[in-house]
């Protein structure tokens, strides 16, 4: 009780610390990766390219000698630029599309006589004073190829779902130090690898495995800090993963102001974490992989290191570690008849009653919602108006006080009792923005801010809440059924995005819906907080139905005493969370 972010740092022993935050520096680098596109995949102004040299530009009254010149009073993609060449011609320029008049006389914006269409085969002219060059402008990616430029973050999104599944499964075969210097080291290979891509689909594949390595950092990051940190400080502890995960949003922002040509920005964003990519091979193997995988002796020497560094004198022996986590294990299976825990099980295990399968439903729409609401904000916050890169800024520095805030409540008022409340919350906020005049540019921005707090909120505290919800037989079941859920939120929300196209407040209007449905469903979901993991199903069933459910009936599922002879190192038995 009264566990806090101070406590957190000051529990943790000198080499868990070591191993902690080198570890979490690295998610910055997800961070950065995931919203790098908001600036280097931005569309400025443009128009139709034309077949000579200009004498003469005219903007309504506005007339000009050059067409950078006419940028700053350009205020609308649906009106067309005059220009006029040097040997007489007179042109209009539309975004799409060019009209030579056939009558040259005075060079005037209003023209009633005939116009030649023609197609934009002279390329286009982009306007250049805030961003040097995007891929965009690399590629044309405009008018009939506007739609690749749409997929550039869907594609990524897809490489994150898929990066989850495969580095998550091959990081328990091949354990997580593996893992985590593989894509450590993917990540700045890909990232740089990125800016120097030679056309458009090149760029997507590049980025897309980037996406596949830096999502499967992540998932691994999650277990790996889980496996050395103490039970105490394991709530703390991953929700810290997800302020780091900010902090890289706000180097984006950053890097974004002051590099504005896309490769050199892309280059600077990857080297900022170079410093972990040339340390991460004094990371160690966790010692929990290595007993499962029953390499005793490396085990040993991990703890061994563990304890020189903690400056403990005596360190436990393995040999005594599974003497006591066999005794353990075999007073379980004595105390337990069901035979349910030997028997495989699958994602239908999810739906075998009424209860669980409401609970399911509920669960993954609230990983859907988070997910989607996470990114729509996100991703928006660069045209809301005013500074685009002070809004990026303040939509990841928002995040970082929000986690604090989702442990505080966890642990006071409970997992549902926090989570109702800021899900409603969200979906007021998306109502309450559609009412602010579009020309209140502080107060909209300040708006979505607490949108992205509340709906944080909600996203943060899912992970331990799921875990807690469904019994050890399908607990890592349903913790990645609900990640997939969450992977499909992030590759939908760039699509919701594209909404603005056909109504401003469409993203916005489609998130306030999910959440305000997941909070009124989430009403129905148990409280976990202070109850006793479940076992077997009937436990979980009975902890949705009767508020005296498990209490006092089954034992912590990560009870033991050998729980007890590691804490000393800050580890805890691998949690199937993960």
């Amino acid at each position: 009780k009264g566990f806090s972010s101070v406590n957190f740092f000051l529990s943790l022993y000198r080499f868990q610390a070591f191993v902690y935050f080198a570890s979490v520096f690295q998610a910055m680098s997800c961070g950065i990766h995931y919203l790098a596109s908001v600036f280097m995949a931005v569309t400025p102004n443009f128009v139709c390219g034309i077949p000579g040299n200009v004498s003469s530009v005219l903007f309504y009254n506005s007339s000009e000698s050059s067409l950078e010149d006419i940028w700053t009073s350009w205020t609308s993609t649906e009106k067309y630029i005059v220009v006029q060449l040097e040997n007489g011609e007179i042109w209009e320029l539309n975004q799409c599309s060019r009209s030579k008049r056939e009558m040259n006389l005075d060079l005037a914006y209003e023209y009633k006589g005939n116009k030649s269409v023609f197609s934009c085969s002279d390329g286009f002219l982009y306007d250049d004073t805030k961003w040097k060059s995007t891929v965009v402008t690399q590629w044309e990616l405009v008018c009939d190829r506007e739609w690749l430029a749409k997929l550039i973050q869907p594609t990524f999104m897809l490489g994150v779902l898929i990066g989850a599944v495969i580095f998550g499964d091959i990081a328990d075969r091949l354990g997580r130090q593996r893992v985590i210097w593989f894509t450590s080291t993917s990540q700045f290979v890909f990232g740089i690898a990125v800016a120097f891509t030679f056309d458009y689909y090149s760029f997507v594949i590049v980025r897309f495995l980037l996406a596949m390595v830096s999502s499967g950092y992540l998932v691994v990051a999650f277990v790996y800090v889980t496996e050395f940190v103490g039970i105490k400080a394991r709530t703390w502890a991953s929700m810290h993963v997800h302020a780091f995960f900010a902090v890289g949003i706000m180097i984006v922002a950053l890097v974004g102001f002051f590099v504005r040509t896309w490769w050199v920005y892309q280059i600077c964003l990857t080297i900022a974490t170079l410093p972990f990519v040339l340390c991460c091979w004094m990371l160690p193997e966790t010692p929990f992989w290595l007993l499962s995988e029953e390499r005793y002796e490396d085990a040993q020497k991990v703890i061994n290191i563990m304890a020189r560094w903690n400056k403990v004198s005596t360190p436990c022996k393995v040999s005594e570690l599974c003497s006591v986590q066999q005794d353990d294990l075999v007073g379980g299976r004595m105390g337990d008849n069901d035979t349910s825990s030997t028997k495989k099980h699958n994602i239908l295990d999810l739906f075998c009653n009424w209860h669980i399968a409401r609970r399911t439903i509920t669960v993954w729409l609230i990983w859907f919602t988070g997910s989607l609401g996470y990114y729509v904000f996100s991703l928006s916050s660069v045209s809301l108006g005013g500074n685009e890169y002070l809004n990026l800024f303040l939509i990841g520095a928002v995040e970082l006080p929000c986690y604090i805030i989702a442990c505080i409540g966890m642990d006071k008022l409970g997992r549902r009792n926090t989570l109702i409340p800021f899900l409603i919350l969200s979906a007021l906020i998306c109502v309450l923005i559609m009412f602010i005049p579009q020309d209140f540019n502080i107060l909209i921005i300040l708006a979505n801010m607490a949108g992205k707090f509340s709906i944080g909120v909600a996203f943060g505290l899912i992970y331990l809440y799921t875990a807690e919800l469904y019994p050890t037989i399908v607990r890592s079941l349903a913790v990645g059924s609900g990640s997939m859920m969450c992977r499909v939120g992030s590759v939908v929300a760039p699509f919701c995005v594209y909404l603005r196209s056909v109504w401003i407040f469409m993203p916005l209007l489609l998130v306030g819906i999910m959440a305000l449905l997941s909070g009124i469903l989430t009403i129905m979901l148990p409280e976990t907080l202070g109850k006793p993991l479940t076992n077997t199903l009937v436990e979980a069933t009975e902890m949705g139905r009767s508020k005296k459910s498990c209490s006092g009936k089954t034992p912590p599922a990560h009870s033991g005493g050998a729980l007890d002879k590691i804490e000393m190192f800050g580890q805890e038995t691998v949690s199937t969370e993960k």
